[in-house]
């Protein structure tokens, strides 16, 4: 059943809660990519995807891929939200026997459709994946989120120019374009701009978008179901860190959890149910 925005909003509220939370109880990870993609995740899991928690392998479902898979946090809660695993499961991320490590694990996680980390790899896989439902006449949908930085990696034009070549209108990828990577601004270390332009020139059809805003995020993928021989890219301008001051633009939130002081500060202003 979908979600109506103030729903998706709550939702978003609570998923921003577990990543702080998780983060300072493990004591490390990435927080700011986790943040700036909150609301991509929210809007595919309680508004799009045709997925069902209790029948996880549907060979019909909807597949996600996150590409940037130190992110993890924001998917690990996202898919404890919609009911794949207990949420108290997040309080034991990259603990030792836990399911949930630092980057996903298909095999371990109930709702994980591939392994990522190494950026690049998840695009790749997510082309794989929806090559095949056109092979095998499947109505599925793939989507895929990358990080701004990730298009610093070769292979993400690589996937790109099959995904056109191959006119995979079953695909859509997000990309979270906060700015920033764990070495600094994106533009000073490698830029990939210009980002639309470069995926339009690749034979995408191209959108964009408010990260933060879920009714963009919902129209944004409407029109790109409409599409017809060409895959879409959504680039979503984002915040790094969003939703807590300390954090929000900040480098240095990158990989770093936060104290036990910074938690409280940070769950205080995100607000919304205990």
């Amino acid at each position: 059943m979908k979600k109506n925005v103030e729903e998706l909003k709550k939702i978003a509220q609570k998923v921003r809660k577990d990543i702080i939370m998780m983060l300072t109880e493990s004591g490390s990870g990435h927080p700011g990519g986790s943040l700036s993609s909150v609301e991509i995740l929210t809007t595919l899991y309680f508004n799009e995807m045709n997925v069902n928690p209790e029948d996880v392998r549907n060979t019909n479902r909807d597949r996600f891929v996150l590409s940037k898979g130190h992110a993890a946090p924001v998917l690990y809660s996202t898919l404890a939200r919609k009911g794949y695993f207990d949420v108290a499961e997040l309080k034991k991320l990259r603990k030792l026997g836990s399911i949930l490590q630092g980057h996903p694990n298909m095999n371990e996680v109930p709702g994980v459709d591939m392994s990522t980390g190494s950026l690049g790899q998840g695009i790749s896989a997510a082309v794989g994946m929806a090559l095949a439902g056109k092979v095998d006449k499947k109505d599925y949908r793939v989507y895929t989120l990358l990080g701004d930085g990730e298009l610093e990696e070769g292979e993400v034009w690589e996937a790109s120019m099959a995904a056109a070549q191959y006119k995979l209108d079953n695909l859509t990828a997000f990309v979270d374009h906060n700015g920033l990577q764990i070495d600094g601004p994106c533009k000073e270390v490698m830029s990939a701009e210009p980002i639309t332009d470069k995926f339009a020139a690749f034979g995408w059809n191209v959108i964009e978008a408010d990260g933060h805003n879920f009714e963009e995020l919902i129209n944004a993928i409407e029109e790109a179901k409409k599409v017809k021989g060409k895959p879409t890219v959504v680039v979503c301008k984002t915040i790094k860190g969003k939703g807590v001051s300390f954090m929000e633009n900040q480098v240095g939130w990158h990989g770093n959890a936060p104290s036990m002081e910074q938690c409280e500060q940070a769950l205080k202003e995100i607000g919304g149910e205990e």
